[in-house]
């Protein structure tokens, strides 16, 4: 009997142990990125869609094709400055041999910022996405569905680049070595067809 006690005790504990785990990892809502250099988590989140979900047309090609509203979260006090990258990994090779589309880039944004409203160019320099253009390109999948990816990091350093030239490849080598925190937002569209 007692033998039968102790297995069913350790098993109850067992089970108590992976129901924890699990709940931790699997977690929810904006998705954070932990850095062991900075104390917290760092979030990036938007109303206008959840991590993981649909991004509404209005914020596409299809749509009126302005940012939706974004909303940061636990910058440090250290921070010098912020990076806010929008990219999609998921082009087809033929359209970009390396499979990425920069959708939009900022840097040198102030760390105060806490919202940039819907449609609105955060305050900072804004560098040319994949198309050439110094501004927010909504999601434009040509042939399925695409992930898109908001990502925001925590520098301790301004940045020096010439928002004329400099490529989504040049702001993150100027990066190297000056991430304190980053955080990311994903989420999904797929054109109606």
């Amino acid at each position: 009997m007692g033998r039968i006690l102790i297995l069913l005790v350790g098993a109850v504990l067992l089970f108590v142990l992976l129901f924890l785990v699990f709940r931790k990892s699997s977690g929810g809502g904006e998705e954070e990125v932990k850095n062991d250099n900075f104390n917290g988590t760092m979030i990036i989140k938007s109303d206008a869609f959840e991590a993981g979900g649909l991004i509404p047309a209005k914020f596409t090609c299809d749509g009126e094709n302005i940012s939706p509203s974004l909303t940061f979260e636990g910058i440090s006090a250290d921070t010098k400055s912020l990076v806010l990258i929008m990219e999609d990994p998921d082009v087809p090779k033929s359209v970009r041999p390396d499979g990425m589309w920069t959708h939009w880039l900022v840097w040198n944004m102030p760390t105060d910022i806490s919202v940039v409203g819907e449609g609105n160019l955060p305050d900072g320099i804004v560098g040319k996405n994949t198309s050439g253009d110094k501004r927010y390109g909504g999601p434009c999948p040509p042939d399925k569905e695409h992930r898109y990816f908001f990502k925001l990091f925590a520098l301790d350093a301004m940045l020096d680049l010439d928002p004329d030239s400099a490529t989504k490849a040049d702001l993150e080598k100027a990066m190297e070595g000056h991430i304190l925190a980053e955080a990311q937002l994903m989420g999904r569209y797929d054109r109606p067809r």
